[in-house]
């Protein structure tokens, strides 16, 4: 297998060769068979589990690189094989470098995945950060980016630096040998919650994601929402809870716990606020993964207090929801690149009635919309039912703290499940439903050729997966064992899902078939009760007649609006928690000016940044002035710091 691994890892940087010679079709089909030459081999190797560990005959100076395919790498490996053949599809001419970067930033994903060294999979992180920044198309979202990247870069080296320290290599076996104890475990959790998390978008840290995944074509936004930022995840399951040791103490989940239900909220109500149908999506990228961190920080609680079966049920739906996300957000993301190539518009407020002209990619969104707000019994609902069930259990771990940390995360995460299914919802209706708002719009035409396969596929697997989770779950078996325990089993079942010893069950099967009789129900009485004859008309008209002559398309008036649909949701939850305001102004009795209204919102994390800035202006005021001091004052100052280094000295060396 990991012969195999290595000459696909070959192939992908190989085909650079033909992305520099600008052979869209060359580079489109080998990435293509790469990518589901490694979701195969992903497969086989969940299916018969190893640990060998391949030496390459090249790396850094001190030590070969190393290569490892086990149970956690293969999931993620899963993921990336799907997602990047579906994206693949989409890679059509482009700039040279954007070709180039392309497989470059494949093989990057890859090699952090399969890295068995500190210093290959850093490799792998940063050669993944720098192809996706050099295919962003907007200078201000490309600036943003780097600058996260860097940062959670440099966070991630001193982790495994630290890391290190114990263990005198970089090899993961060594550091799994010698795992960090006190503060020095502390150290290496901070620094591995601040890179990872600055890169998989957790809040704070997440600003650069809602600007940066809308600034890349479809198929590197969809690869950049459904696979980097789970990659960023893989990093922080591979740092924490492999080679920091399975000893450490339970407060270690509460951080992500937090974090994870304060992105999950945050993300659903920017979902639910924004305009652009990419930023959209990339806003429920952010609350998403902020579902799979609290699952993780669940899992690390649990397995701090020995409770092996809620620790499965946690780490499994974490798990299984980093798949359907994966699919459901490779779909939409696709799906709605595919939009602007026909209707050349983002805007929801710019499109409107495409259901009627691309039925194929209208029917097939509409399935990624509906895992994405988790309705039954797509895939969306499976992962996020065991994370809520995971999340009710967290009241036996018998601390307070834990508990009322679990009880805070509860109502966030509810109400983010809540607000990410109208953000779905909107964006579906507002861009399938209604009327065309544009000429261009009235002609769009239906996704053809490769397009079909890259939005049916993952529409035809988020299916699957929620009717038949069992066979995610059997897949994943390997890695609950290889983190839990070889006595742990998966919450799953061949009829549906089971919440241990909790009693909670979802019979998948069962429900699947009632909600098809029920719709076939509404259906039957619709026919039975119509007037007889046919009528054709919008799919959905809210309520108003027919369009004038003269207005072929519609008054836009007459359809809602992006920001008239949220503001309910707006001016509820976006005053406080995103400083929204909303002010009309109205002209006095007698004027002839309009009345206007200003609404906006701001992210809390934009503030913050803002005070960085302004501390840096500060230090940058204090550096000037410490340039024009005096030479009594200069030598004084320089006095003053060699005494205070030889205090701190004594201090240290004191017995």
């Amino acid at each position: 297998m990991l012969t195999m691994l290595c000459l696909l890892l070959a192939a992908l940087a190989l085909l650079a060769l033909p992305a520099a010679l600008g052979w869209a079709g060359v580079l489109r089909l080998g990435c293509v068979t790469v990518m589901g030459g490694l979701a195969a081999l992903a497969v086989l190797a969940l299916l018969w589990p190893g640990a060998e560990v391949l030496a390459l005959p090249f790396g850094p100076p001190w030590a070969a690189s190393l290569l490892a395919l086990d149970a956690l790498s293969a999931w993620f490996l899963l993921l990336l094989g799907l997602a990047g053949a579906f994206a693949s599809l989409l890679v059509g001419p482009a700039p040279r470098h954007e070709l180039v970067a392309y497989p470059l930033f494949l093989l990057g994903m890859a090699l952090c995945i399969v890295a068995a060294d500190g210093f290959s999979l850093l490799l792998g992180f940063e050669a993944m950060s720098l192809a996706s920044w050099a295919m962003l198309h907007e200078r201000r979202a490309a600036r943003l980016y780097l600058i996260f990247a860097v940062f959670g870069g440099a966070c991630l080296m001193g982790a495994l630096g630290l890391l290190s320290v114990g263990a005198g290599s970089l090899g993961f076996a060594a550091l799994r040998a010698a795992p960090p104890e006190g503060a020095l475990a502390v150290a290496v959790l901070a620094m591995v919650l601040l890179g990872a998390g600055a890169k998989a978008g957790l809040a704070p840290l997440h600003l650069w994601l809602p600007l940066a995944h809308p600034a890349a074509p479809a198929h590197v936004s969809a690869l950049m929402s459904a696979v980097m930022v789970k990659v960023a995840l893989y990093v922080l399951l591979r740092l924490v809870f492999d080679l920091c040791g399975g000893a450490q103490p339970s407060w270690w989940g509460v951080p992500l716990l937090l974090a994870g239900a304060a992105s999950a909220m945050l993300g659903a109500l920017r979902a639910n606020i924004e305009t652009d149908t990419k930023a959209i999506l990339a806003c429920s990228t952010i609350e998403n993964v902020g579902l799979i961190a609290v699952g993780l920080g669940l899992a690390l609680m649990f397995r701090g207090a020995d409770m092996a079966v809620p620790a499965a049920l946690a780490m499994a739906g974490a798990l299984l929801h980093v798949l359907n996300h994966g699919l459901f957000k490779c779909l939409l993301f696709l799906g709605m690149g595919l939009v602007l190539d026909q209707a050349g518009s983002r805007r929801v407020d710019g499109l409107g009635g495409l259901l009627r002209n691309m039925p194929v990619l209208g029917w097939a969104t509409l399935v990624g919309a509906l895992s994405a707000a988790a309705i039954p019994p797509l895939s969306g609902f499976a992962s996020e039912w065991l994370l809520l069930q995971a999340l009710l259990g967290a009241w036996r771990t018998g601390d307070a703290l834990f508990q009322f940390a679990a009880l805070v995360a509860l109502a966030l995460v509810a109400m983010a499940v809540a607000l990410g299914a109208a953000a779905m919802l909107r964006l579906w209706g507002l861009v399938f439903l209604g009327r065309p708002r544009s000429p261009r719009v009235a002609g769009a035409g239906d996704v053809q050729g490769a397009a079909r396969p890259a939005v049916l596929l993952p529409a035809a697997l988020c299916l699957l997966l929620g009717v038949f989770p069992a066979l995610a779950l059997g897949l994943m078996q390997p890695v609950l064992e290889q983190w839990l325990g070889p006595d742990v089993t998966g919450p799953g079942g061949f009829l549906g899902l089971s919440a241990g010893d909790s009693g909670a069950g979802y019979l998948v099967l069962p429900a699947a078939l009632l909600l098809v009789l029920l719709g076939l129900g509404l259906w039957r009485a619709g026919l039975s009760q119509g007037g007889g004859g046919a009528a054709r008309a919008p799919t959905w008209d809210c309520g108003y007649i027919a369009p004038p002559a003269h207005l072929p398309f519609g008054d836009p008036a007459t359809q809602p609006s992006g920001p008239g649909f949220s503001q309910p949701i707006a001016r509820m939850l976006g005053a406080p928690l995103l400083a929204g305001t909303d002010k009309v102004s109205v002209p006095p009795p007698g004027s002839m000016a309009p009345a206007t209204r200003r609404a906006g919102t701001t992210d809390p994390a934009w503030a913050a940044l803002a005070a960085l800035r302004g501390a840096r202006h500060g230090v940058s005021e204090w550096s000037d002035r410490l340039r024009t001091l005096s030479v009594r004052h200069s030598l004084g100052l320089m006095f003053a710091a060699l005494v205070l280094l030889l205090a701190v000295l004594a201090v240290l060396e004191r017995p």
